[in-house]
């Protein structure tokens, strides 16, 4: 490991990075590195903007790809080599796509939890959907979070290391099979 990347490490850790950021943050500056055959600390930036430009016309990633990547190289710009933070503020990269989520129906949600044949899947899919859990929160929730007197769940260390309470809503929608 370079110290330079060890000095990136250790400002993401100061400001309670979670480790999946800093892994991200870690392989943007990498694969800037790498771009450029050199240190990135080498780099001007016209040469950055250029990689900006290579990532959407090669790679072809999308808006919100690039707004991570950007955050990212400014984050170790501006906090590890100590850039004036004005002149990263021009790097410019595509808008996201505004998507407005397709919303299941009522019926599609009561027919995708009837046709799940597995209590414990059952269960899972209908307090996910219930409660608007993230895939990670529900992953990681576990008996002892769910109060079920006062019909809470206790989400620990949600996205941005953020605990929260959601309620915990009946959907009405009995097992098949029970």
């Amino acid at each position: 490991m370079s110290p330079l990347q060890q000095v990136l490490i250790d400002a993401m850790l100061l400001r309670g990075f979670s480790p999946k950021t800093q892994k991200c943050y870690i392989a943007a500056v990498k694969d800037l590195a790498a771009y450029y055959h050199r240190s990135p600390a080498d780099l001007n930036q016209e040469q950055i903007q250029a990689y900006f430009l290579y990532l959407v016309k090669e790679r072809h990633l999308s808006g919100s790809s690039c707004v991570v990547l950007r955050s990212a190289i400014r984050f170790f710009y501006v906090q590890v080599l100590k850039w004036e933070e004005l002149s990263l503020e021009t790097l410019e990269v595509p808008k996201r796509a505004q998507r407005i989520p397709e919303l299941l129906s009522r019926e599609d949600v009561r027919r995708l939890l009837h046709a799940c044949r597995n209590e414990k899947h059952h269960t899972l899919l209908s307090t996910i959907y219930g409660c608007g859990l993230r895939v990670s929160e529900a992953v990681n929730l576990k008996l002892k979070h769910i109060d079920s007197q006062r019909h809470i769940i206790r989400i620990e260390q949600a996205k941005g290391a953020k605990g929260r309470f959601l309620l915990l809503q009946n959907l009405h929608t009995p097992h098949p099979c029970g």
